[in-house]
């Protein structure tokens, strides 16, 4: 039996104001949970089913406080419809308010990314491709909804994300500044000249807020061969990623 106040504190997770005031949030299934043993945030204490315990206590040392219970008691306690196996209450990492250096990297600015599906399918296809450094604007999604760290399938732990207002940024940034536009240039064409830079994307509906516009060193696009009005934003965020580093790599 899971005590009522480790319950309470679990559904108070589920809610952005209680994450923001406990310094904690969620990290549900088998695939996420067992990313964290190999990063650096700090568990809590997980919940999983006997099941999972037995095939993987090991992993997490005698240090973690584990509570066990069947998956019907689990899925009422989860934000996701089908989790049924664990989840671990984690602790969030310390706000770094410095922006690491460049090194001749490329890196992905967020403007305004509402649907936490997207911001945390962005992030899995920015560490697929290599990506280690977001900046995000204030408006877009928690990094610590459960929805983020779901869709990221992991990548949450090696992916890092910083929210700052984005003129303020590029004001003080040293490098170039890509942003994604219907009417940019082919990507096709351009990206053998993008071996280092911010890649900006812009909000589902309406794109690239018009207040950064000026700062945009270039623009680009994917070309459309069909007769669909748009792409989704994390699509797109593939498919540039995928022109870049087919060029650079080789």
């Amino acid at each position: 039996m899971i005590p009522k106040s480790t319950v309470k504190l679990i559904k108070s997770l589920h809610i952005k104001k209680y994450r923001v005031n406990e310094q904690l949030f969620l990290v549900e299934g088998k695939k996420n949970v067992l990313e964290l043993v190999k990063s650096d945030f700090r568990i809590q204490f997980i919940v999983s089913t006997p099941a999972f315990f037995s095939d993987h206590q090991a992993l997490f040392g005698d240090h973690v406080i584990w509570h066990q219970c069947d998956e019907t008691e689990l899925t009422r306690l989860s934000v996701l419809e089908h989790n049924n196996t664990v989840m671990a209450v984690v602790r969030q990492q310390p706000v770094d308010r410095r922006f690491p250096k460049m090194n001749g990297e490329i890196i992905l600015a967020l403007d305004d990314i509402r649907d936490p599906g997207n911001l945390g399918t962005i992030l899995r296809i920015a560490d697929w491709y290599g990506i280690q450094h977001v900046v995000a604007s204030p408006q877009t999604s928690e990094f610590y909804n459960p929805k983020v760290i779901q869709a990221s399938m992991g990548s949450f732990t090696r992916v890092k994300i910083w929210y700052t207002d984005l003129e303020d940024f590029f004001k003080t940034f040293d490098g170039p500044v890509i942003g994604t536009y219907m009417e940019g240039k082919n990507i096709h064409d351009e990206s053998d000249e993008i071996m280092e830079g911010i890649i900006v994307f812009g909000n589902e509906a309406r794109g690239i807020s018009p207040g950064l516009e000026k700062w945009m060193d270039k623009k680009v696009t994917i070309p459309c061969y069909g007769k669909a009005e748009s792409l989704n934003v994390a699509i797109s965020c593939a498919i540039i990623l995928d022109n870049i580093k087919r060029v650079s790599r080789g």
